[in-house]
């Protein structure tokens, strides 16, 4: 765990476990031995082994509970500096406290969906490994199935062009309630087959048609723009001053609603006669540099997953937490994830 050639160590092994941008997420977070850090999405524990190698004491939290087992065997390598919880990153700051730590010096977020999850075909994140139509991060709630077989031909339309900025969307969501309607979607393998017959390979790219698609379906089941924007709130409060947050994105949702965040935070807001109950508040974040950070070439060939991260990350005033934040965000313009945690024999308008 500890040594000059540990973070080098840390990287190697397959592409399904090298954290993404990880000398330039550690570049940002600046841990130090005695430090406490969140690893807000523990993962396969590379950012977490990472910070421990550096001498500071980690909170690994995951929604995903394999995720948890599967770090246990980092807990004896830790030697009581690791401490890990199932749980949400939009409660992160809750759960610090609940260890002792009413403020940490950093958060590190790694956004949306991990390799592991992808690689395993029973999740049913991906579309090139057939599986069940799941897609949940956790054991509960609807899946993607019960949205697919259920959800008001409109509403399949908003989900797959919002969440997937999917050009398609219309014409996916008519072929997908035709096809139900002579028997429902189950496997991965089913959905991406009737995304490719709609919408057809284009020329020249090496793109699945139902990419967009299974995005949209994946941020929906489990409500990753809400987490994320939760996460962004509880980072916020949780950090002392000048603790650092490093946030990794994926796509451009994600990475957009990070970089409203950063701007708002760093900017001075008053008062107004038009939104009488936003208080005039200073600064909370300092933004290091002009804009996000891209994985290097290298990093792209060596894990051709990394090609579409960008890293933003800033440091922490000494000013109160602001307790609102109004950035991007469709989730008003979303059917409520609840109204499909219903029998599927109960059937829904198409």
């Amino acid at each position: 765990m500890t040594g000059s050639d540990g973070i080098d160590a840390i990287a190697g092994g397959s592409a399904r476990h090298i954290p993404v941008m990880l000398n330039e997420v550690l570049a940002a977070l600046e841990p130090r031995s005695g430090s406490v850090f969140v690893d807000a999405t523990f993962g396969a524990g590379g950012y977490s082994r990472a910070l421990l190698a550096a001498g500071a004491r980690v909170i690994g939290i995951d929604r995903d509970p394999r995720a948890i087992t599967g770090g246990q065997s980092l807990l004896g390598e830790a030697i009581g500096r690791l401490t890990l919880v199932e749980g949400r990153f939009g409660e992160l700051d809750r759960i610090a406290a609940e260890l002792g730590h009413d403020h940490v010096d950093g958060v590190v977020l790694d956004v949306g969906v991990s390799s592991m999850q992808l690689d395993e075909a029973e999740r049913g994140f991906s579309f090139t490994r057939d599986g069940p139509l799941d897609m949940r991060m956790e054991a509960d709630g609807p899946t993607a199935a019960d949205v697919v077989n259920h959800a008001r031909q409109k509403d399949l339309t908003r989900i797959i062009g919002l969440l997937g900025e999917e050009r398609g969307a219309a014409r996916l969501a008519r072929a997908i309630c035709k096809r139900r309607s002579e028997r429902p979607f189950l496997r991965t393998g089913d959905l991406a087959s009737v995304a490719e017959a709609t919408l057809g390979r284009k020329p020249g790219t090496h793109i699945h048609p139902a990419t967009r698609m299974f995005q949209a379906l994946r941020i929906f089941v489990n409500r990753e723009l809400e987490q994320l924007r939760d996460a962004l709130l509880a980072a916020e409060r949780a950090l002392s001053a000048g603790g650092r947050l490093a946030v990794v994105t994926f796509h451009s949702l994600e990475d957009r609603i990070v970089k409203r965040f950063f701007a708002d935070r760093a900017l001075p807001r008053s008062g107004s006669r038009h939104l009488p109950a936003i208080a005039s508040a200073a600064p909370t974040f300092r933004v290091a540099g002009s804009g996000a950070v891209d994985p290097s070439a290298a990093e792209i060939a060596a894990n051709p997953r990394s090609r579409s991260a960008h890293l933003r990350h800033g440091v922490r005033t000494n000013e109160p937490a602001r307790a609102d934040f109004s950035a991007f965000f469709v989730a008003p313009m979303l059917p409520d994830l609840a109204s499909f945690a219903v029998s599927s024999a109960a059937g829904r308008e198409s």
